[in-house]
């Protein structure tokens, strides 16, 4: 694994610009419907990233998180994902990064972040495999303070319609609507007010023009949006240390009306979305 630090938190803006390049160029060199088979054996490291008050209020408004110097799991994503973009962006990386869908989320929080630290940002990929669908991979990012590591993600993505040579597992879950204990109303512009905190202006969340063309109906919502206002609907009873994992089972396309349930559990905290499909299921589980 080759470490690569770079300057500083790369811009999302450009680098959506350098992916749908390097995704062009991929779409060109490889065969019709199949996926290249490795990952670059690349590590991005970004040091000493400080969060800003402003941007955490705007995020904490947003969201509904209570406001607090402490940085919210979902905001410590926001300021790594474009560390993780950039490693996408790769001419080397060997999916496309336009239209890529986020499938599932699982974060490890050790201890508070606050806006006081000073934050080392990792990021990698792994684990390239198939799905029924198409291909997906994992991102990796952690966060360290002082050489601790105090926050780690894995992200995984799906290309559709871009497959691995070989047979894929079939991953398809039953869902049966549990009692819902509330109800998002989504605004059509849900999206766009979400990629104004968190960089994320990836098409398909902004444009319902550029949704279609991935083969959506119009534009849907950021998956990490709606897990992390779940995650903020837990709020404190999550404690300073926890497990937050989601799994994305549909788009929630934009405007929508969602129930959700966010409820107690056997070991923390249970949470799910849905409307007339199931948009997500997940868990917070406080550390003991």
């Amino acid at each position: 694994m080759t470490v690569v630090v770079l300057p500083g938190v790369p811009g999302l803006g450009g680098l959506y610009v350098r992916g749908a390049a390097s995704s062009g160029r991929l779409a060109l060199s490889r065969r019709r419907g199949r996926a290249p088979a490795e990952l670059p054996a690349v590590e991005y490291v970004v040091r000493g990233v400080q969060a800003s008050a402003d941007h955490l209020t705007a995020y904490q408004h947003l969201l509904g998180e209570s406001a607090s110097d402490a940085l919210p799991a979902g905001f410590v994503h926001v300021l790594a994902f474009p560390v993780a973009t950039a490693l996408m962006a790769r001419s080397d990386f060997p999916l496309p990064v336009a239209g890529l869908i986020h499938l599932s989320n699982h974060v490890t929080q050790t201890r508070p972040v606050t806006l006081v630290d000073r934050l080392d940002l990792h990021a990698s990929a792994t684990n390239l495999r198939g799905h029924r669908t198409g291909t997906q991979v994992d991102l990796v990012t952690t966060v360290s303070v002082d050489d601790e590591i105090v926050w780690r993600g894995v992200s995984t993505y799906l290309a559709r319609g871009l497959f691995l040579a070989g047979d894929a597992a079939d991953e398809r879950t039953s869902f049966e609507p549990p009692t819902p204990t509330g109800r998002w109303v989504l605004a059509a512009d849900t999206g766009r007010r979400y990629a104004a905190v968190s960089g994320d202006r990836n098409p398909i969340h902004v444009s319902s023009l550029a949704a279609r063309a991935f083969g959506f109906p119009r534009a849907i919502a950021h998956g990490l949006y709606t897990a992390s206002r779940a995650l903020a609907a837990v709020g404190a009873a999550r404690g300073d240390a926890f497990d937050w994992s989601v799994t994305f089972l549909r788009p929630v396309l934009l405007p929508s009306t969602v129930d959700v349930r966010i409820a107690p559990s056997d070991v923390g905290f249970s949470f799910a979305a849905w409307s007339s499909a199931p948009h997500l299921t997940g868990s917070v589980t406080p550390h003991a």
